[in-house]
């Protein structure tokens, strides 16, 4: 069987699968999650065991260690998983919610959220994707097609086997979650052709990813990931409060698409700022790259480049950039930001307001992490990804944002 039909044939399946996984009560889907997160736990010693051969390959691949981090699954993320897991149970189902109303001619019209029917996922190398994703496509009662990274092969393969028998067992078709086990970039290729059979695809991952996807598929496509987020602390900020929230936003994990990667510093507190940054950040081992007006007030630095402030690092390094002012923040962030997460240190109102009206992203904060920017800390349960697009849904990606609307007109014979 080549690529392309083993791909088709795939697709094929996963359509046919959609209806028994679209046509589930609310009860039934919350049952099919419970028992997911049972065996997500039960079945523990095999995720790590598959975990395992993931680790190995991709470090003698010459994988970075914060990519093996975002890899790695230990017995408290798996705990972790499953919890998720059991939050989206909590929540409510949008399927079949929202308005009704009579028009004119009498038509009794309901507008209702409806599944988005067979949903493609393309993501790297973190495996909680995986049950995250599937989770989030059965609440919603969408079918999945998941194709991670050929770093998380066997992670990702042991994950959809447990979620499928679980299906089984609920009397749905086990297709209804399905993995793409080819993880050659012609399977990939093939994927995004295949129009007609899925319905919407999303590439979670890298800007490399995700441009790949945007400019290839012929499926609608919705943006998320690509994180390059700015921290901007302005010249009343609390220091202290900046370089605290500047150390969580860049070392608390620094391989998440809500890290910071560019700091901006108003030029009346740089100089007072800055030493204390660096002390911080030396001390976590993150190395600065700053523009020459910051770089007078640091030991150790390298010179920054204009491609550094494009760069999304996914590591222990962090650009520095002095402005003037906010609006020059703002227009630097609007430059080189990838409409994630964005935040700005000040204890002005006005500036607060100023920055959150004309900055473009998906999340602005004021005195607060970027790493907030999570399904699960805004109350979402876990997430698809963090959309940087503005059609259909921006920012984090929950139940809601996984159903499309759909129309629903009873009559008693009236005709136009």
């Amino acid at each position: 069987m080549s690529i392309h039909e083993y791909i088709e044939t795939l697709c094929t399946d996963t359509k046919k699968a959609s209806p028994s996984m679209a046509r589930k009560s609310e009860i039934q889907k919350n049952a099919i999650l419970c028992d997911i997160a049972d065996a997500i736990e039960k079945n523990e010693a095999e995720i790590i065991e598959a975990n395992i051969l993931d680790l190995e390959a991709a470090d003698k691949n010459g994988v970075p260690k914060t990519m093996l981090d975002r890899l790695k699954l230990t017995p408290e993320r798996i705990k972790g998983i499953a919890d998720a897991v059991r939050e989206i149970v909590a929540l409510p189902d949008p399927i079949g919610k929202g308005e009704v109303y009579t028009n004119r001619d009498g038509l009794v019209i309901k507008k209702v959220r409806a599944p988005l029917g067979v949903v493609a996922i393309i993501f790297e190398a973190r495996p909680n994707v995986t049950y995250d994703a599937a989770a989030l496509c059965i609440k919603s009662g969408n079918a999945v097609i998941l194709r991670g990274g050929k770093e998380a092969i066997n992670s990702n393969r042991c994950a959809v086997e447990i979620m499928q028998s679980v299906l089984i067992k609920h009397g749905v078709d086990k297709n209804a979650v399905s993995l793409v086990d080819d993880i050659t970039r012609e399977g990939t290729t093939e994927l995004m052709q295949m129009r007609g059979y899925v319905d919407v695809i999303i590439p979670r991952g890298g800007k490399g990813l995700i441009q790949s996807v945007v400019q290839n598929s012929k499926i609608p496509c919705i943006e998320t990931g690509a994180g390059n987020c700015h921290l901007y602390v302005e010249a009343d900020a609390d220091t202290e409060m900046a370089v605290s929230v500047a150390l969580n936003a860049k070392c608390s994990r620094p391989s998440v698409c809500n890290a910071i990667e560019t700091l901006l510093v108003h030029r009346d507190v740089a100089e007072k700022f800055l030493p204390m940054l660096e002390s911080a950040m030396k001390e976590k081992g993150v190395e600065l790259r700053a523009c020459p007006d910051s770089a007078k007030y640091l030991k150790e630095f390298t010179p920054a480049t204009n491609e550094d402030f494009e760069t999304e690092y996914n590591d222990f390094i962090l650009a520095v950039k002095t402005v003037s002012d906010i609006d020059e923040a703002i227009a630097h962030i609007n430059s080189y930001g990838t409409g994630h997460s964005e935040a700005i240190i000040t204890s002005s109102l006005t500036l607060s307001q100023k920055f959150q009206t004309e900055v473009d992203a998906a999340a602005v904060y004021v005195n607060a992490s970027t790493r907030f920017t999570d399904g699960g800390v805004f109350g979402l349960g876990a997430e698809i990804g963090i959309s940087t697009q503005k059609l259909h849904a921006r920012g984090p990606m929950g139940l809601v944002e996984m159903t499309t609307t759909k129309y629903l007109i009873n009559g008693n014979g009236q005709i136009r």
